[in-house]
């Protein structure tokens, strides 16, 4: 299959939290943005085309210099750019999120697992929450027994594995162990 390398693009520092030093880090394309925020859920280094500037007629090639230069493999829903991309490059086949998942885990680029590790939105590495940025968001439910919350500091935003976190991992888990 054209533009559908499996080779590692890169890792992470070693040493830093929240991240699998020989892990292969990734950059996604416009139109895979449920995608990126599912990959950082499963701590994948997932950077997006949507923090670029909007309108760039040379953002295909600005995203395959970002793959080869922060040793990145890039996901598109765009053959052109898979196959200009060739072993940097993944064509994601499927439009449906459950399915792109399978397709990288098939490839054996990614594991099935949830480790909440990551901002969905930013795609810093969270590091636990303390008492105070538990206290201070309003969406924090009011009883903290028996949860671990983490904090993203450049967002400014609190995660925890409550009943949407449970779904996710539900969809991404689903019957099957964790590979």
């Amino acid at each position: 299959m054209p533009g559908s390398g499996t080779q590692s693009g890169g890792s992470a520092p070693p040493g830093k939290p929240g991240t699998n030093p020989g892990e292969t880090r990734f950059i996604a394309d416009r139109m895979l943005g449920t995608l990126t925020r599912y990959l950082r859920f499963m701590g994948y280094d997932t950077t997006s085309a949507n923090g670029l500037d909007e309108g760039n007629k040379k953002e295909d090639t600005l995203l395959l210099d970002m793959a080869m230069q922060e040793h990145r493999l890039l996901l598109t829903r765009d053959a052109e750019l898979a196959r200009r991309g060739r072993v940097h490059a993944v064509y994601v086949m499927s439009e449906d999120v459950m399915e792109q998942v399978q397709q990288l885990i098939d490839a054996g680029l990614i594991m099935r697992r949830v480790t909440l590790s990551r901002c969905s939105l930013c795609n810093a590495v969270l590091r636990e929450a303390n008492t105070c940025e538990i206290g201070g968001a309003d969406y924090a439910p009011k009883d903290w027994r028996n949860l671990h919350f983490f904090w993203c500091e450049n967002c400014q935003k609190l995660y925890w594995n409550g009943s949407h976190g449970k779904q996710l991992e539900e969809r991404i888990l689903g019957n099957h162990e964790e590979q």
